[in-house]
């Protein structure tokens, strides 16, 4: 899977920060990163947050964010050279100082590059990843790959960091099992529609319990 580098301009407002959490939401249900999302959209949050406050409502600000390797990198870019972000021993009586320990808390590591006319507060999260391109495996990826290895127009399971050309023909295999159970499900009486409905709503659900197990972790 292809993860392009996406950036979105924004002005640093406490209205903002719900839409730009929706779009980091969105990006990575179609990254298949669904397993971060939680984490990412609360670095989302602490990063914007740490602007309006520092540097102040109404500031020009970018969000950026890409792959660095296996691990998501989220930036956020602003004009103020000089507020730069600080991490503090907030205890229960601070006011200010918990947004960077969050941040510090959820992600793998987190910093600020600063330029002639810019400050670029980041912070990378793992993801899990066995290659920048590659998926979460989980036990219904292992299963899949041990029946295409055993297929016999599959061939071996598509190898991490495989090309595209690969990638397409291993696609190809899989359809060509699923069909084969959709006509093993016609010649055995059963409801194909039916099936087909009831195997998207299982992985629907798996993929928002991989998220909401994600999510109880920050809690």
């Amino acid at each position: 899977m292809a993860r392009k580098p996406w950036d979105l301009a924004f002005t640093a407002e406490a209205t903002e920060v719900a839409g730009l959490r929706r779009v980091m939401r969105l990006h990575l249900g179609i990254w298949g990163l669904h397993g971060v999302t939680d984490e990412a959209q609360l670095c989302v949050s602490e990063l914007v947050s740490n602007v309006i406050t520092h540097v102040g409502p109404g500031t020009p600000a970018t969000l950026a964010v890409s792959m660095n390797g296996v691990h998501l990198r989220i930036e956020v870019h602003d004009p103020d050279t000089r507020a730069l972000p600080t991490l503090l021993g907030a205890d229960a009586d601070s006011e200010g100082g918990r947004g960077m320990a969050l941040v510090d808390a959820v992600a793998d590591r987190w910093g600020v590059e600063l330029g002639p006319d810019r400050k670029v507060t980041w912070c990378e999260l793992a993801t899990g990843l066995a290659s920048p391109e590659g998926h979460r495996e989980g036990p219904g990826v292992r299963r899949a790959e041990a029946l295409l290895g055993l297929y016999t127009d599959a061939g071996p399971p598509l190898p991490a960091g495989a090309g595209r050309l690969a990638r397409t023909m291993a696609e190809e295999s899989v359809i060509a099992v699923i069909t084969d159970f959709l006509h093993w499900l016609r010649a055995h009486g059963c409801d194909v529609e039916d099936a087909v409905d009831r195997a998207q709503a299982r992985y629907d659900a798996e993929l928002n319990g991989i998220a909401d197990g994600w999510a109880s972790r920050l809690h």
